[in-house]
């Protein structure tokens, strides 16, 4: 995404759509972060069908992205080029497929997943209600919390490839480990289909509202962040290394680390995105001299430095 595709030549190449699409629109106020540049292009398509048509018209050189609720996400400032696809109120969809199983559009939100299955007295997807994220999103990072992670629930999704050819992949197909998958760039989750166990409701509503709590008391859920920044190590836990390294509190420009968990980078009200990747580089750089361990971005960074 390094190379900024012209305007002009998109637009050309740009076919009739049923959703909408817009130039160079903003995305800071899409992202948890509220900070970056615009999307070249910002789509959001009217169905699945109508994001294969897009995409199998465009010259296979225009990159494109999908995001969802921007929880995991560093627009820089600059911008994105090329596609970004949003998906909207026609992938916020949940549907019950038999007495434990969900079909989940790739724009449905965690808290809707889990609070469907609750209502549906399916267990084991309690877990979905603390990430702030969508379907799409869980599947592509493997979205994992509370000792549960998407492969533990995931049977298949529904996918559009950059190509624009539409494809149904198995969990065992998306090469599985933490926070990562093998779902080729440019490929977008329209649905995935999660299974889990019989449960009572009132059972599954206290393990949701345990999850909330805890993640209430140890979180900064009120401020600009944009969740967890690192991976765990194997054998470590991030937020550890970064206050081990004396960055708690740490600032840079209008970010900082957060106080409260120190595995949260927040905007303070003004921080640009250079701010907020320049500290976490910051921090990266003081754990590997305390402790020796390389920190691996969980938080992912697109677009162009300005």
């Amino acid at each position: 995404m390094d190379e900024y595709v012209g305007s002009a030549r998109l637009s050309l190449a740009l076919p009739a759509v049923r959703g909408t699409i817009k130039p160079d629109a903003p995305l800071a106020p899409l992202v948890w972060f509220k900070a970056g540049g615009a999307a070249q292009w910002l789509f959001e398509p009217k169905d699945a069908q109508d994001l294969s048509d897009l995409l199998s018209a465009l010259d296979p050189a225009v990159p494109v992205m999908a995001i969802g609720l921007g929880s995991n996400l560093i627009i820089r400032d600059g911008g994105v080029p090329g596609v970004v696809v949003r998906l909207g109120k026609p992938f916020a969809t949940v549907e019950a497929l038999d007495a434990t199983t969900l079909v989940c559009g790739g724009g449905t939100s965690g808290i809707l997943v889990s609070s469907t299955a609750r209502d549906k007295g399916i267990a084991g997807l309690e877990f979905l209600r603390s990430i702030p994220g969508t379907v799409g999103g869980f599947v592509r990072m493997n979205g994992g919390a509370y000792g549960r992670e998407t492969c533990d629930i995931l049977l298949s999704c529904d996918v559009v490839l950059r190509s624009g050819e539409r494809v149904t992949l198995s969990r065992d197909e998306l090469g599985y480990s933490y926070r990562h998958s093998t779902l080729p760039e440019g490929a977008v989750v329209v649905s995935a289909t999660f299974r889990g166990v019989p449960g009572e409701p009132a059972a599954i509503q206290a393990e949701m509202d345990r999850i909330a709590a805890a993640r209430e008391a140890s979180q900064p859920l009120r401020s600009k962040t944009g969740g967890s920044t690192f991976k765990n190590p194997d054998g470590h836990k991030a937020w550890a290394l970064v206050d081990e390294a004396g960055c708690r509190g740490l600032q840079l420009g209008g970010a900082q680390v957060s106080e409260k968990h120190t595995n949260f980078l927040l905007n303070l009200g003004d921080a640009t995105s250079a701010d907020i990747e320049a500290l976490g580089e910051e921090v990266r750089r003081r754990v590997k001299d305390k402790s020796g361990v390389e920190l691996e971005w969980e938080i992912q960074r697109v677009g162009m430095v300005k």
